[in-house]
Protein backbone atom coordinates (compact mmCIF):
# COMPACT_ATOMS: atom_id res chain seq x y z
CA UNK A 1 0.00 0.00 0.00
CA UNK A 2 1.07 3.76 -0.68
CA UNK A 3 1.43 6.32 1.52
CA UNK A 4 -0.57 9.22 0.67
CA UNK A 5 0.23 13.19 0.81
CA UNK A 6 -2.93 14.40 0.87
CA UNK A 7 -4.04 13.39 -3.03
CA UNK A 8 -0.81 12.39 -3.95
CA UNK A 9 0.47 8.49 -3.28
CA UNK A 10 4.14 7.83 -2.88
CA UNK A 11 5.22 3.98 -3.74
CA UNK A 12 8.40 2.84 -3.94
CA UNK A 13 9.34 2.79 -7.95
CA UNK A 14 6.95 5.74 -8.38
CA UNK A 15 9.68 6.80 -10.98
CA UNK A 16 8.56 4.66 -13.53
CA UNK A 17 4.59 4.78 -13.40
CA UNK A 18 3.62 2.08 -16.11
CA UNK A 19 5.41 -0.30 -13.28
CA UNK A 20 3.28 -3.20 -11.80
CA UNK A 21 1.92 -2.75 -8.45
CA UNK A 22 3.42 -5.04 -5.97
CA UNK A 23 -0.12 -7.85 -5.80
CA UNK A 24 0.51 -8.01 -10.15
CA UNK A 25 4.30 -8.39 -9.56
CA UNK A 26 3.84 -11.22 -6.53
CA UNK A 27 1.02 -12.73 -8.29
CA UNK A 28 3.66 -13.37 -11.40
CA UNK A 29 5.96 -14.95 -9.21
CA UNK A 30 3.70 -16.97 -7.90
CA UNK A 31 2.54 -18.64 -10.93
CA UNK A 32 6.21 -18.66 -11.95
CA UNK A 33 6.86 -20.72 -8.96
CA UNK A 34 3.88 -22.98 -9.37
CA UNK A 35 5.15 -23.68 -12.47
CA UNK A 36 8.40 -24.31 -11.44
CA UNK A 37 7.27 -26.95 -8.72
CA UNK A 38 5.15 -28.99 -11.10
CA UNK A 39 8.10 -29.46 -13.38
CA UNK A 40 10.17 -29.99 -10.01
CA UNK A 41 8.55 -33.08 -9.74
CA UNK A 42 9.10 -35.25 -12.20
CA UNK A 43 13.02 -34.47 -12.02
CA UNK A 44 15.58 -35.15 -10.01
CA UNK A 45 16.81 -32.34 -8.17
CA UNK A 46 19.67 -32.01 -6.76
CA UNK A 47 20.86 -30.10 -3.48
CA UNK A 48 22.26 -26.81 -4.74
CA UNK A 49 23.45 -23.41 -2.74
CA UNK A 50 21.59 -20.24 -3.37
CA UNK A 51 22.36 -18.19 -6.36
CA UNK A 52 24.56 -15.01 -5.85
CA UNK A 53 22.18 -12.32 -4.06
CA UNK A 54 21.88 -8.81 -4.19
CA UNK A 55 20.52 -6.95 -1.18
CA UNK A 56 20.10 -3.13 -1.57
CA UNK A 57 19.43 -0.59 1.40
CA UNK A 58 18.73 2.40 1.69
CA UNK A 59 17.54 5.76 2.92
CA UNK A 60 13.86 6.04 1.71
CA UNK A 61 13.76 8.44 -1.16
CA UNK A 62 17.00 7.75 -2.89
CA UNK A 63 15.61 6.07 -6.03
CA UNK A 64 16.50 2.44 -5.16
CA UNK A 65 14.36 0.88 -7.03
CA UNK A 66 14.83 2.46 -10.34
CA UNK A 67 18.63 1.58 -9.84
CA UNK A 68 17.40 -2.20 -8.96
CA UNK A 69 15.36 -1.72 -12.23
CA UNK A 70 18.25 -0.88 -14.14
CA UNK A 71 20.69 -3.43 -12.65
CA UNK A 72 17.94 -6.03 -12.88
CA UNK A 73 17.69 -6.00 -17.03
CA UNK A 74 21.67 -6.02 -17.25
CA UNK A 75 21.80 -9.31 -15.22
CA UNK A 76 18.53 -10.82 -15.74
CA UNK A 77 17.55 -10.68 -11.99
CA UNK A 78 14.25 -9.94 -10.88
CA UNK A 79 13.50 -7.20 -8.11
CA UNK A 80 11.78 -8.19 -4.90
CA UNK A 81 10.89 -4.39 -3.13
CA UNK A 82 9.47 -4.14 0.16
CA UNK A 83 5.75 -3.80 -1.46
CA UNK A 84 6.03 -7.45 -2.96
CA UNK A 85 7.97 -8.62 -0.02
CA UNK A 86 4.98 -7.46 2.34
CA UNK A 87 2.17 -8.22 0.07
CA UNK A 88 3.37 -12.50 0.13
CA UNK A 89 4.53 -12.38 3.74
CA UNK A 90 0.84 -10.69 4.66
CA UNK A 91 -1.49 -12.36 2.15
CA UNK A 92 -0.10 -15.59 0.98
CA UNK A 93 1.31 -18.38 3.11
CA UNK A 94 4.77 -19.52 2.24
CA UNK A 95 3.48 -22.92 2.37
CA UNK A 96 1.02 -22.41 -0.79
CA UNK A 97 3.98 -20.86 -3.20
CA UNK A 98 7.21 -22.62 -2.43
CA UNK A 99 7.94 -24.66 0.47
CA UNK A 100 7.49 -28.40 -1.87
CA UNK A 101 10.00 -26.38 -4.21
CA UNK A 102 12.31 -25.13 -1.73
CA UNK A 103 12.50 -28.12 0.01
CA UNK A 104 13.75 -30.37 -2.76
CA UNK A 105 16.36 -27.99 -3.50
CA UNK A 106 17.67 -27.20 -0.31
CA UNK A 107 16.45 -30.12 2.07
CA UNK A 108 15.45 -29.38 5.52
CA UNK A 109 17.46 -25.47 4.56
CA UNK A 110 14.55 -23.39 5.70
CA UNK A 111 14.47 -24.58 9.29
CA UNK A 112 17.92 -25.30 9.47
CA UNK A 113 19.37 -21.92 9.11
CA UNK A 114 16.24 -20.16 10.60
CA UNK A 115 17.31 -21.93 13.99
CA UNK A 116 20.79 -21.11 13.49
CA UNK A 117 19.88 -17.64 12.82
CA UNK A 118 17.93 -16.86 15.97
CA UNK A 119 20.67 -18.93 17.97
CA UNK A 120 23.53 -16.37 16.24
CA UNK A 121 21.83 -13.14 16.12
CA UNK A 122 19.56 -11.03 18.95
CA UNK A 123 16.71 -11.21 16.51
CA UNK A 124 13.29 -12.04 18.11
CA UNK A 125 12.25 -15.08 17.60
CA UNK A 126 8.26 -15.08 17.19
CA UNK A 127 5.72 -16.15 14.43
CA UNK A 128 5.97 -13.46 11.98
CA UNK A 129 9.40 -13.27 11.69
CA UNK A 130 9.73 -16.84 10.96
CA UNK A 131 7.39 -16.63 8.33
CA UNK A 132 8.97 -13.25 6.77
CA UNK A 133 12.44 -14.84 7.11
CA UNK A 134 11.30 -17.84 5.58
CA UNK A 135 10.00 -16.07 2.80
CA UNK A 136 12.89 -13.98 1.89
CA UNK A 137 14.97 -17.34 1.96
CA UNK A 138 12.86 -19.11 -0.32
CA UNK A 139 12.33 -16.41 -2.98
CA UNK A 140 16.46 -16.34 -2.69
CA UNK A 141 16.51 -20.21 -3.26
CA UNK A 142 13.98 -20.46 -6.54
CA UNK A 143 15.73 -17.79 -8.85
CA UNK A 144 18.21 -14.91 -9.53
CA UNK A 145 16.77 -12.06 -6.97
CA UNK A 146 17.59 -8.23 -6.10
CA UNK A 147 16.07 -7.21 -2.59
CA UNK A 148 15.34 -4.01 -2.00
CA UNK A 149 14.99 -2.87 1.64
CA UNK A 150 13.47 -4.80 4.99
CA UNK A 151 17.18 -5.77 6.11
CA UNK A 152 17.38 -8.92 3.94
CA UNK A 153 20.95 -8.40 3.95
CA UNK A 154 20.81 -9.39 7.68
CA UNK A 155 18.94 -12.74 7.38
CA UNK A 156 20.27 -14.42 4.29
CA UNK A 157 23.88 -16.13 3.76
CA UNK A 158 26.09 -13.75 4.04
CA UNK A 159 28.69 -15.48 1.82
CA UNK A 160 25.81 -15.15 -0.44
CA UNK A 161 25.14 -11.47 -0.65
CA UNK A 162 26.58 -8.40 -2.17
CA UNK A 163 25.18 -5.92 0.21
CA UNK A 164 24.85 -2.66 -1.02
CA UNK A 165 23.70 0.93 1.18
CA UNK A 166 22.44 3.48 -0.85
CA UNK A 167 22.80 7.10 0.83
CA UNK A 168 21.99 10.81 0.39
CA UNK A 169 21.62 13.53 2.18
CA UNK A 170 17.71 15.29 3.12
CA UNK A 171 18.21 17.87 0.83
CA UNK A 172 18.92 15.35 -2.34
CA UNK A 173 15.77 13.33 -1.41
CA UNK A 174 13.41 15.77 -0.78
CA UNK A 175 14.12 17.94 -4.16
CA UNK A 176 13.88 14.29 -6.02
CA UNK A 177 10.34 13.69 -4.56
CA UNK A 178 9.26 17.47 -4.54
CA UNK A 179 10.61 16.99 -8.68
CA UNK A 180 8.53 13.34 -9.14
CA UNK A 181 5.75 13.87 -7.11
CA UNK A 182 5.07 17.84 -8.26
CA UNK A 183 4.68 18.52 -4.25
CA UNK A 184 6.25 21.64 -1.98
CA UNK A 185 9.76 20.38 -0.12
CA UNK A 186 8.29 21.54 2.74
CA UNK A 187 5.35 19.03 2.61
CA UNK A 188 7.72 16.31 1.45
CA UNK A 189 9.69 16.44 4.29
CA UNK A 190 7.12 16.10 6.79
CA UNK A 191 6.44 12.75 4.92
CA UNK A 192 10.04 12.06 4.79
CA UNK A 193 10.28 12.60 9.14
CA UNK A 194 7.30 10.12 8.97
CA UNK A 195 8.80 6.96 6.76
CA UNK A 196 11.86 7.39 8.58
CA UNK A 197 10.29 6.85 12.24
CA UNK A 198 8.26 3.99 10.71
CA UNK A 199 11.69 2.47 8.87
CA UNK A 200 13.04 2.79 12.60
CA UNK A 201 10.58 1.15 14.37
CA UNK A 202 10.56 -1.51 11.71
CA UNK A 203 14.41 -2.50 12.68
CA UNK A 204 13.93 -2.16 16.14
CA UNK A 205 10.95 -4.27 16.37
CA UNK A 206 12.54 -7.35 13.84
CA UNK A 207 16.31 -6.88 14.13
CA UNK A 208 16.53 -5.73 17.57
CA UNK A 209 18.52 -2.78 15.88
CA UNK A 210 18.34 1.34 16.78
CA UNK A 211 20.09 2.01 13.37
CA UNK A 212 21.63 0.48 10.52
CA UNK A 213 25.62 -0.08 10.62
CA UNK A 214 27.94 -0.21 8.07
CA UNK A 215 30.06 -2.52 8.91
CA UNK A 216 26.96 -4.39 7.54
CA UNK A 217 27.91 -3.88 3.70
CA UNK A 218 29.98 -4.62 0.72
CA UNK A 219 29.22 -1.18 -0.97
CA UNK A 220 27.97 2.23 0.11
CA UNK A 221 27.11 4.52 -2.46
CA UNK A 222 26.42 7.76 -1.67
CA UNK A 223 24.01 9.40 -4.42
CA UNK A 224 24.54 12.70 -3.62
CA UNK A 225 27.89 12.43 -5.98
CA UNK A 226 26.96 9.32 -7.96
CA UNK A 227 23.92 11.34 -9.45
CA UNK A 228 22.87 9.02 -12.27
CA UNK A 229 21.18 5.33 -11.53
CA UNK A 230 22.89 4.25 -14.07
CA UNK A 231 26.41 5.12 -12.58
CA UNK A 232 24.60 3.40 -9.56
CA UNK A 233 23.86 0.30 -11.35
CA UNK A 234 27.13 -0.01 -12.96
CA UNK A 235 29.47 0.38 -10.00
CA UNK A 236 27.32 -2.34 -8.19
CA UNK A 237 27.24 -4.66 -11.44
CA UNK A 238 31.12 -4.01 -11.10
CA UNK A 239 31.49 -5.04 -7.85
CA UNK A 240 28.72 -7.87 -7.57
CA UNK A 241 30.74 -9.55 -10.37
CA UNK A 242 34.12 -9.34 -8.89
CA UNK A 243 32.85 -10.96 -5.94
CA UNK A 244 30.97 -13.51 -7.38
CA UNK A 245 33.30 -13.84 -10.48
CA UNK A 246 33.33 -17.83 -10.87
CA UNK A 247 29.10 -17.76 -11.03
CA UNK A 248 28.24 -14.41 -13.06
CA UNK A 249 29.72 -13.90 -16.62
Amino acid sequence: MGNYMNNIEYFPGIYAHKKPGAAELADRYVRKWNKEQKKMETEDIQPSKLLPIICLSRIIGVGAVEIADILAKKIGYRVVDRQILEHITNEIRLSNITTASFDRRYPEKISEYLSRLFNEKPFPDNEYNRHLFATMFAIAGLGPTIFIGWGTHLVLPRNRVMGVRLVCSKEYRTKRWATLLKVGEQEIQKKLEELNLKQSYFYKKVYNLEKVSSQEFDLIINCDYVKEPEWAAEIILVNFKKKFASEIQ
